[in-house]
């Protein structure tokens, strides 16, 4: 066994689900470019909402990615994140029955789980009464399956796990994925998230007095706050042996995470754990602050969250800050998704050579303090080596995760 515990993992498949597009590339091509996903919500009723923009997913027809599931059957989120798996094994280049043959299972996080289904239920329930409640649309509301869809997707017979952390879940799940791979304990693993928009959840943070009008502009002196997005995000997990043998394209390899819960205030992150957080994934990948090319920020674009979390990086870094962006500025907050995409765009950025932008900013808050650069606009060419992936969640709940470049 302590061979196995000794396996380096890395990333050799990526997915994407989005507002800005399908496939890892044409995310990872319109995040470079500094593009909006956001547009006027179409998915519910926003009659009495003053905020009516969203980051949705527009035009996806989930029959033409999926081979194995049946689409009636399923939620949106486990469509969001049965679509991102087979896409994330198709850019991998590995034979599925190889795949399916092994050990291998997903982890795939989320916060609201089949959001819609439950919204569908609450709405017969209440017009008709729990005996007239469609059974069919009941079975499709467990949060579980949304990780049980990515392995019948992919015929997986490994575990399928979903993790309900909220907006730090996908790093969670790459966490997770990691260790089962570097330990042995599975061959390939599914890492990812995926939400759904909903009108509860867009009246949950109008209510809570975080969502912005029409624009997230993280780290600008005149942030308001988040906008809501859902979609769905995949990345395939192997050992970096066996990617090499079969001459595998590899985007970026798993140097270690770092989770902990503070369990402070129901809503607001604490800068003290969440710097500690950062340490503890830095020990985990045996790495030092100054090794850290970038930053991927958790980045909501509320004036409370961005300032905790330099505030927060300070505390580890110093005043010799990293380049430190949000792609939340771009496709709003995809809750349970959004670390997983935040790890998409971190593997890009290793394998293409660049540093993601932060969109809409006019100008970086001064309260900020000095030597905050958050790659406004458009993408940046770098040569980044290491980088650093944030997720926080409310409750506290937050994990950080470290992919490199392999030599």
């Amino acid at each position: 066994m302590r061979e196995a515990a000794s396996r380096r993992v890395v990333v050799t498949g990526l997915g994407a689900v989005s507002s800005l597009g399908t496939g890892a590339r044409a995310f990872a091509d319109a995040i470079r470019a500094g593009r909006s996903g956001v547009s006027p919500i179409k998915s519910f009723d926003v009659g009495g909402f003053p905020h009516t923009y969203a980051g949705e997913v527009h035009d996806f027809d989930p029959s033409q990615v999926l081979r194995r599931l049946r689409v009636e059957e399923w939620g949106s989120s486990s469509l969001f994140a049965a679509s991102a798996a087979r896409l994330a094994l198709t850019d991998a280049e590995i034979d599925p029955a190889q795949v399916s043959a092994a050990r291998a299972g997903s982890a795939i996080g989320t916060t609201f789980g089949e959001s819609v289904v439950i919204e569908e239920l609450v709405s017969q329930w209440v017009g008709e009464g729990l005996e007239d409640i469609d059974p069919a649309l009941a079975r499709r509301a467990p949060a579980n399956r949304i990780a049980t869809a990515v392995n019948a997707e992919l015929g997986l017979t490994g575990e399928a796990h979903t993790i309900a952390t909220a907006c730090s879940a996908s790093n969670y799940t790459l966490g997770y994925a990691y260790d089962l791979v570097r330990t042995g304990e599975a061959d390939f693993m599914i890492s990812g998230g995926a939400d759904s928009v909903n009108r509860w959840e867009h009246a949950g943070f109008y209510r809570l007095g975080a969502l912005a009008e029409s624009v997230c502009r993280p780290f600008d002196t005149h942030r308001s706050g988040i906008l809501t997005a859902e979609g769905g995000v995949a990345l395939f997990l192997e050992p970096l042996e066996g990617a090499l043998a079969r001459g595998a394209r590899i985007y970026a390899e798993v140097l270690g995470y770092g989770v902990n819960c503070d369990a402070k205030h129901p809503v607001a992150p604490d800068p003290t754990s969440i710097a500690e957080c950062v340490r503890a994934a830095h020990r985990n990948a045996g790495v030092r602050p100054d090794e850290i090319d970038y930053i991927c920020a958790h980045g909501t674009g509320t004036p409370t969250n961005d300032a905790t979390e330099v505030k927060a990086v300070r505390e580890v870094f110093g005043d010799d800050l990293p380049p430190i962006s949000s792609i939340k500025s771009m496709i709003g907050h995809t809750m349970g998704a959004a670390s997983g995409f935040g790890a998409l765009i971190c593997c890009m950025a290793l394998h293409d050579g660049f540093l993601p932008p932060t969109a809409n900013v006019t100008e970086i808050d001064p309260a900020l303090g000095p030597g905050v650069d958050c790659v406004p606009g458009t993408g940046r060419p770098a040569a980044p080596r290491i980088v650093q992936n944030h997720g926080f969640a409310f409750g506290g709940n937050n994990a950080i995760t470290i992919l490199g470049r392999v030599a």
